[in-house]
């Protein structure tokens, strides 16, 4: 059996050990042999032979764990130590992280707002008919719903269009003066190269007493803003249709790509359109009981911006997590 003892305890591998185990363990093993010899032994020698070999046994099996629990052990730290890293170590590869383009501009604007002293306000992504449409002067069965491809669920519930339900809420609840933005996320069944069925707006709102507010003040602050997020840039002001303005505006900022002399991003015509605003209509101090006050809304894209600052093509590439395409803007 000396010889098992010094196999076990040379054993240098976890597979080797367990070749030992089976010639010596197994049912054809070493063990099992001498125990088979017994049928031939005198019948007063069974018992110490028995006893001896079980003896044996006993030890061999204690030597064995003991030897597969050292060569375990030391399987493990060998592993450990192939796969272990040195956090330490500097690399040139490291990359510093970045904002993404539309939360950097989103960031770009409310810093512009805020610092007009602009308050900062958040709503639900999930809104009632009144909130979204209604109270916005756009009531069930109104034409201009069609331009608001809506996510509904049941009970006239559905995702915000837009955040104007933002501004809706402020007022119900706060008297005037009122001078807010409300930035966020906004959904619409809508999916191409420039509409995503999510992306993000930023609605203002200033409301005063009446007459202290004019589409001159309006006017001033839109200007000072676009200069500010696009450079030297002309501004033009054309008017438009909104239900919850009127007067109303789209606005337009000489084209960035060609500075507006004409090319294929501007339709040779010169100009983008960059947002909507104008004068808060009568209909919407009704639907949230103010009297007496006059005010002005405004709303843009980030995205949009986003594209144009940062020249991007595609808005959906905004979306797709390329990596190629955000590391760009570390």
């Amino acid at each position: 059996m000396k010889e098992w003892y010094d196999a076990i305890k040379e054993a240098q591998s976890v597979e080797k050990l367990e070749e030992i185990r089976i010639s010596v363990f197994g049912k054809k093993g070493v063990l099992a042999a001498e125990f088979a010899k017994m049928k031939s032994a005198p019948n007063d020698q069974k018992a110490q032979i028995a006893k001896d070999l079980n003896t044996h046994k006993s030890s061999l099996m204690n030597e064995f764990t003991a030897r597969k629990i050292t060569l375990q052990t030391l399987q493990l730290q060998e592993a450990m130590k192939a796969e272990s890293i040195d956090v330490s170590l500097f690399t040139s590869k490291s990359q510093a992280g970045a904002l993404h383009p539309v939360m950097e501009t989103m960031d770009r604007i409310v810093e512009y707002f805020t610092a007009m002293n602009f308050a900062v306000k958040t709503g639900n992504m999930v809104e009632d008919d009144f909130n979204n449409f209604e109270a916005l002067n756009l009531p069930k069965y109104h034409p201009a719903r069609d331009m608001q491809d809506t996510f509904y669920f049941k009970d006239e519930m559905l995702l915000r269009t837009h955040t104007s339900p933002v501004q809706i809420r402020t007022m119900m609840n706060t008297k005037p003066p009122i001078r807010m933005i409300a930035p966020g996320a906004v959904f619409r069944r809508d999916y191409d190269l420039t509409h995503t069925p999510m992306f993000h707006q930023v609605e203002g709102l200033l409301v005063d007493d009446e007459g202290k507010v004019s589409f001159a003040n309006l006017k001033y602050i839109l200007e000072d803003f676009l200069k500010y997020m696009f450079g030297d840039i002309e501004v033009r002001f054309r008017p438009s249709f909104f239900p919850f303005t009127e007067p109303s505006a789209e606005v337009d900022i000489s084209c960035v790509f060609c500075k507006g002399e004409g090319c294929r991003v501007c339709s040779h015509t010169g100009w983008l359109e960059v947002l909507g605003c104008g004068i808060v209509d009568p209909n919407v101090f009704k639907a949230v009981k103010y009297k007496n006050v006059s005010g002005y809304a405004f709303g843009l894209g980030v995205e949009r911006f986003a594209m144009l600052i940062h020249q991007i093509g595609d808005l959906r590439s905004l979306f797709e997590g390329d990596i190629k395409l955000l590391e760009q803007f570390q």
